[in-house]
């Protein structure tokens, strides 16, 4: 996938960013072409060769049409407990949040939001499930050309209605 400058693209566990500009430069002794990434939530600036893009996971912002398989899985209430040791389920859980994908983020999100209507979340967990909202939140408002806070309040109310 080819991005020009001023196209939105994610970055695994970063989230969205803005390409502010493509740029030859030297490492290493050899020339590489980067694309400079702005991320939108923090204003972190990443350089990104073009030829490592795919391999790392960088993408475009997810089709409108395919929102909805996203809030498909966040409504989804049919899934086993997870009996798994909290480290093993934390291992897993950042492992489907690095790669990106927006369907294996929703399901930590859906995960640890039906954990937490359980019981209390530990540090890491509730650190995690901001993440992973926070990244949800941020590609679905740039999809739907919507207010973040908009939909961050529609992905709250999801879970508002397992906890009555």
């Amino acid at each position: 996938m080819e991005f020009n400058v001023g196209d939105k693209a994610v970055y695994p566990a970063h989230g969205v960013g803005i390409i502010r500009d493509v740029v030859t430069q030297e490492m290493d002794g050899e020339k590489v072409t980067v694309y400079v990434l702005k991320i939108l939530d923090n204003g972190m600036t990443i350089r990104v060769p073009i030829q490592n893009a795919r391999s790392i996971g960088m993408r475009g912002v997810i089709a409108r049409e395919h929102v909805d398989k996203v809030y498909e899985i966040l409504r989804d209430r049919d899934v086993p407990t997870d009996n798994q040791t909290w480290n093993r389920r934390y291992r897993d859980y950042m492992s489907k949040i690095k790669t990106g994908d927006p369907l294996e983020v929703a399901k930590v999100l859906r995960d640890l939001a039906l954990l937490k209507s359980e019981k209390a979340l530990s540090f890491g967990e509730r650190k995690m499930f901001d993440q992973a909202r926070s990244l949800l939140v941020q590609e679905i408002a740039v999809a739907k050309d919507a207010d973040e806070k908009l939909v961050g309040e529609e992905i709250d109310a999801l879970f508002a209605l397992k906890a009555q």
